[in-house]
């Protein structure tokens, strides 16, 4: 008895842990990032389609590639970089994901320090 107990409670305790992760949602489409720096509140929007991203912030528009790995990673590759520190391209991985947008991590290509940040989708 004690054995199909632990059984049958085992696979229950980490199933609520299960992360939804629908990236194919948020391949497209028209979002909102924000974040607090220095207790600063920053904004910035982008838009994305399978390739280009569109990015606004701070009245200054960018664009960037974008290729993915796989349904939840991705590469941004600015396209007229303005300085070495441009040049380097962003790994981005989205971790977990609902109807509003999505948590990712983000660090420079072969950098070992990841950040993370919040995604909401606006369209």
């Amino acid at each position: 008895m004690k054995k199909t107990l632990v059984l049958f409670i085992f696979p229950l305790l980490f199933s609520c842990y299960d992360q939804e992760r629908n990236c194919k949602d948020f391949k497209t489409g028209k979002f909102q990032f924000t974040q607090e720096i220095d207790g600063k509140k920053l904004v910035s929007t982008f838009e994305r389609n399978d390739s280009i991203q569109i990015e606004t912030f701070n009245g200054k528009t960018d664009t960037a590639t974008v290729r993915w790995v796989n349904d939840c990673e991705f590469v941004l590759e600015k396209l007229h970089p303005k300085n070495m520190q441009e040049k380097k391209a962003i790994s981005m991985k989205i971790l977990t994901t609902n109807k509003k947008g999505y948590i990712f991590e983000y660090s420079f290509v072969g950098d070992a320090k990841k950040q993370k940040g919040t995604v909401t989708k606006t369209d």
